[in-house]
This record gives C-alpha cells, sequence and structure tokens, in this order.
C-alpha cells in the first residue's frame, strides 16, 4: 500500500498496466452489475441540475428510467447510484453507431453543454474508492470485460495510474496525484 494523505492507494493501481480498449469490450462496464455508477452525496445536486442538458443524449428507454427512477436511485445499502434500464445499462448511456455503450453525460460535457464529466466512478473506473471512518482506499477492480484494457495497457506499457491522471486529479487534486507519482517512482527505485 501506498499512503498519500489520509488516502491508502493499493500497490496494484502503479502495478496493473491497463489502457481502456472500447472497440473490443463495447463499454461492458456501463451495463455488467448489479446497479448502475456509484455516486457520492455531493454529485446529488448536479445530476438534478444537469437533468435538461442531458436529456437530447439519451434514450428513450434511458429518459423513461429516469423518469420512473429520479435521476439516481438510493439502494438498500445506503448508497447512491445512476439509474438502469430494466437493471442492465445505465439510464444515461447509449449505443454510438458502432455498437460501443457511450455516456450521454459525457457527451454533453464534450460538446460543451455542461460543465460535469460524469459521474467520479465512471471517470475513475476501474478503480475504486472504499470510504472508511478516518481514509479512503483506491483499490483496482479487476473484472474479465476489462482484460482487453489490460493487454491493451501492457501492450503500451501505460500503468493505471498514468491511464487515470485526470480522474485522480479531479478526485483529490494536482498535489495528491504528484505526491502520488513521486511514492511510487521511489518505491520503483527500491
Amino acid at each position: 500500500m501506498i499512503k498519500v494523505g489520509e488516502v491508502l492507494v493499493s500497490d496494484d493501481i502503479a502495478k496493473v498496466e491497463f489502457v481502456c480498449h472500447l472497440e473490443k469490450c463495447k463499454g461492458a462496464c456501463c451495463v455488467e452489475g448489479d446497479l448502475g455508477a456509484p455516486l457520492e452525496e455531493d454529485e446529488l445536486e448536479v445530476m438534478e441540475k444537469i437533468q435538461k442538458k442531458v436529456k437530447p443524449y439519451l434514450t428513450p428507454d434511458g429518459l423513461k428510467s429516469i423518469e420512473e427512477q429520479g435521476p439516481y436511485i438510493l439502494d438498500e445499502d445506503g448508497d447512491y447510484s445512476t439509474p438502469t434500464i430494466e437493471g442492465r445499462e445505465c439510464a444515461y448511456a447509449h449505443y454510438d453507431k458502432q455498437g460501443v455503450l457511450k455516456c450521454g453525460i459525457e457527451q454533453a460535457y464534450l460538446d460543451g453543454k455542461i460543465k460535469y464529466r460524469k459521474p467520479i466512478s465512471c471517470h475513475l473506473y476501474p478503480i475504486r474508492i472504499t470510504k472508511k471512518k478516518n481514509f479512503e482506499a483506491v483499490n483496482y477492480h479487476e473484472w474479465s470485460i476489462c482484460s482487453a484494457a489490460c493487454a491493451f495497457g501492457e501492450s503500451l506499457k501505460v500503468p493505471l495510474y498514468k491511464f487515470l491522471k485526470e480522474p485522480l486529479i479531479r478526485k483529490y487534486g494536482e498535489a495528491w496525484y504528484e505526491e502520488l507519482v513521486t511514492k511510487i517512482e521511489q518505491k520503483d527505485k527500491r
């Protein structure tokens, strides 16, 4: 483990090589799993505010799910997440012409319609954050649907912490990220 401030970072974040390969997985992480994308409490108000501007990027089924369930849901464990379409894909997702699942929120962001890129849990994936009383734990979520991303990352020699530089900075800040890099590099020299 690597400790950066009050955050414990799994060694996998430095060792695992990973680059998303959407052409291979087709955005399976937006479909597979028990729930939609995990949301932090400070994202709930944002999810409510972006609805009108995101609406044109969503499918009729996605819009219906949001209308029925709301812009986010509270699960039985007390955690918030995006609604899904009949327990499958995220209600904010849509398929592009190549059959790849893409995020309607992110497309609205890329088109300059909103300033919120997408839920931080999606931006950080395959990193998952576990919140404890006095610290957060940053872990790699290994999943077979990302095997192509691991192979692609290995071929390019890109470690996970470098691939996810932007979302890690978004979550923890530039200074935190620089400290993480320094600690990883120091550990590698030993």
